[in-house]
């Protein structure tokens, strides 16, 4: 408990202190980000909803970091969080353990691998979507499930196992969906992906 709220109020902290929303277009968000927020308590309370604890939900927060970056996609999570904990009928606790879990921590990892990416790997539209896309993402939301499991432990009357396996197969349809969705941006709409530039990845 005490190391989720302190994950959670430092990258709030962070996330305010950059002010993203001064970047934001006069008009607001794209729409496919505010629809993809809309979604996202659904997502994270798929467990609750059907009432079936081994049923991991899908995070989303990749897609998120991609589509508004880092520092907007944090402030917007904890607003998932709330919604997460009224729809599926959590307490603080548990909405809390999701904002960190399902959203800052592979929040980060996405950024930080993609960091990475950017830094050793060529600058080239494949690289962006296969590499940031797709297997940014499968890291980041395998490495949050078992980091997850390794600080909070399994559900009453789940096994390590399975609860594993669950997340491992979560990682994948999460990375799938996320890399899906940014090469059909990339081709289409670059300008929703805060994450995009055609000055890094497009040649002269």
């Amino acid at each position: 408990m005490t190391l989720n709220l302190a994950l959670a109020c430092l990258a709030l902290c962070i996330a305010l202190a950059l002010r993203p929303w001064r970047a934001a277009p006069a008009e607001g968000p794209p729409w496919p980000w505010l629809a993809w927020w809309a979604a996202m308590p659904l997502l994270w309370g798929a467990d609750q909803i059907a009432r079936i604890p081994l049923v991991q939900p899908i995070a989303g927060s990749c897609l998120l970091v991609m589509m508004a970056g880092w520092p907007l996609s944090v402030l917007a999570m904890v607003v998932v969080a709330g919604l997460t904990g009224t729809v599926a009928d959590l307490g603080w606790a548990e909405s809390l353990s999701r904002l960190v879990w399902l959203g800052v921590v592979p929040a980060t990892l996405t950024v930080g691998l993609g960091a990475l990416i950017r830094r050793w790997l060529p600058h080239h539209l494949f690289v962006y979507i296969l590499g940031r896309g797709f297997f940014a993402s499968l890291l980041a939301m395998s490495l949050s499930g078992l980091l997850a499991w390794m600080v909070q432990g399994e559900p009453a009357g789940v096994q390590a196992e399975d609860l594993l396996l669950g997340r491992w197969l979560s990682a994948w349809a999460d990375a799938f969906l996320t890399g899906m969705m940014v090469a059909i941006f990339v081709a289409f709409r670059p300008q929703w992906l805060a994450t995009y530039s055609d000055a890094i990845y497009l040649k002269p």
